[in-house]
């Protein structure tokens, strides 16, 4: 029983280990993870995904390539580019599930990179993960399962220390 609970609580540490890299390790080699939140690049990245966007010279652009850029403040969005228009600056892009067009033109300031690659599901958890409720539980399933990783050894170490339970 006591070689099961072990594997469980590896198993678990790793499976949580696994899931802070995948979101943090990418920022640290320059990559941007972003949710897919909505159907218009379907099937390339999936609802739910999460992409990683590097960062890319416009000019390195070209038709064809998907591209991550803003709209306004607040709005990010990443569709294919189907022409460039180099004179101008811009790039007319379209999601790969519309039947039509973006409406404007993409400035190459607005660019903000290129996607590299996603995984599927993740960009669900990555978005619960970055609320505040997210990030406490995320804390929390963390240290619960690093204490019942190492618990049993704790409790052995004492009871070896002690005197075994006798009075």
């Amino acid at each position: 029983m006591k070689r099961v609970y072990k594997w469980v609580t590896t198993i678990l540490l790793i499976v949580l280990i696994a899931f802070v890299a995948v979101l943090f390790v990418p920022r640290v080699l320059g990559l941007k993870p972003l949710a897919v939140l909505s159907g218009s690049m379907e099937p390339t990245y999936h609802v739910g995904s999460l992409v990683y966007i590097s960062k890319v010279s416009p000019e390195d652009v070209e038709v064809g390539d998907p591209i991550t850029f803003n709209i306004g403040e607040d709005t990010i969005v990443t569709h294919r580019v189907i022409e460039v228009d180099q004179d101008n600056q811009c790039f007319k892009t379209k999601g790969d599930a519309n039947n039509t067009e973006d409406g404007g033109t993409v400035a190459y300031s607005a660019v903000i990179g290129k996607p590299v690659f996603s995984i599927p599901y993740m960009g669900y958890i990555a978005v619960h993960a970055s609320t505040r409720t997210g990030t406490i539980l995320l804390i929390t399933l963390i240290l619960v399962v690093l204490i019942l990783t190492f618990l049993p050894d704790w409790l052995m170490k004492e009871d070896k220390d002690g005197d075994g339970g006798e009075s």
